[in-house]
């Protein structure tokens, strides 16, 4: 029986092209490529009858953006609340493809896309996570932290990505002290690859009220174990239900992604550790068996400054985008090769 893999991206991103090279490598015909595009625009799909399809993400497609959450600059860090909307409403048409059979479950996609959904299902598995709550405005937000006596949070938009919007706060009586990547171009707040402080009340309350409408997920700061003199954390991809690759993410600043100037650390330094390693591991297992039915998830993970308590910050349904990720599985693959393998494996 021939195999066929299809994937709905954006024809030209770089996951659509790893994917399509780890198909190809295996001796396989090329994967035939649902733009975006089509799937939001309601376009007729036509996929062949018994095709594997993967679901990849939306990506750099501005027009993709624009069908997603309406005209705007693709930047901007706002919307998140229709971006989701339209973007679940996609799933559901790539869910009602007939005669395929996906790779990726569109329910367990859309609970990783909204923080507060997957924050809530980790925490009923028993998957450690930071304490949190929901904010629908700054006031809201100052005045539950005061309620629960926390002087330092995460304040996350429900629906975000690559630390969109994403603000490290934390308050010290009348002071506020406030960390993002978000910036303000001609009125419209924008993401940045730049990170930025702020210390007026002020302009933090206008970051907050501005993200709140989309949903605002707010988590209890997690003092993070340091190497090196910078913070860590890790990036841990599984697939099929089993951790596979990982890299470790260090940074002078609370957010450690790569593209903020997050440097990539050693492995080793959390794997030499007696036990934290088997902990970590454990746990990102944990994380994947609450979504059995998605191929493959990435898993952010936190240690602690004790170098022993370990928390999930977030999964993400497309987070196998780390090109030369650790292969901590020794069967020498990357993310790609290893998803088709364990597919093909499964499929016969």
């Amino acid at each position: 029986m021939t195999v066929r893999f299809a994937v709905v991206g954006t024809p030209g991103d770089r996951r659509v092209t790893l994917f399509r090279d780890a198909v190809v490598a295996r001796g396989l015909a090329e994967p035939h490529v649902v733009p975006w595009q089509d799937v939001l625009a309601g376009r007729e799909i036509s996929v062949p009858e018994g095709t594997l399809l993967r679901i990849d993400s939306p990506g750099e497609d501005a027009r993709a953006d624009e069908l997603l959450r309406g005209p705007g600059d693709p930047a901007r860090a706002g919307g998140g609340a229709a971006w989701y909307a339209s973007f679940c409403a996609g799933l559901d048409r790539v869910a009602a493809i007939p005669g395929v059979r996906l790779l990726g479950d569109v329910g367990e996609i859309k609970v990783m896309f909204d923080k507060r959904r997957c924050h809530a299902v980790l925490a009923a598995a028993g998957v450690p996570v930071p304490e949190a709550f929901e904010a629908r405005s700054y006031d809201g937000l100052r005045e539950e932290m005061a309620r629960r006596g926390w002087q330092r949070v995460f304040v996350k938009p429900a629906h975000g990505s690559s630390a969109s919007g994403v603000i490290a706060f934390q308050t010290h009586g009348s002071r506020v002290h406030a960390v993002t990547s978000a910036v303000w171009l001609d009125g419209v707040l924008c993401n940045s690859l730049q990170v930025r402080t702020v210390t007026e009340e002020a302009e933090v309350r206008r970051l907050v009220n501005v993200l709140a409408p989309g949903g605002l997920h707010v988590e209890r700061w997690f003092p993070k174990a340091m190497t090196g003199g910078r913070a860590f954390d890790l990036r841990v991809v599984t697939v099929a239900g089993r951790p596979t690759h990982a890299v470790v993410r260090t940074s002078r600043f609370p957010m450690t992604n790569l593209h903020l100037g997050g440097a990539r650390g050693d492995l080793d330094v959390v794997r030499r550790r007696a036990g934290l390693w088997e902990r970590v591991l454990e746990v990102c297992a944990a994380a994947a068996r609450c979504f059995p039915r998605s191929l493959s998830t990435g898993v952010d993970v936190m240690v602690g400054t004790d170098w022993r308590s370990v928390v999930v910050a977030e999964v993400n349904a497309f987070g196998d985008l780390l090109p030369r990720l650790g292969d901590i599985s020794g069967h020498g693959r990357d993310t790609y090769a290893e998803q088709v393998e364990a597919v093909l494996n499964d499929h016969h």
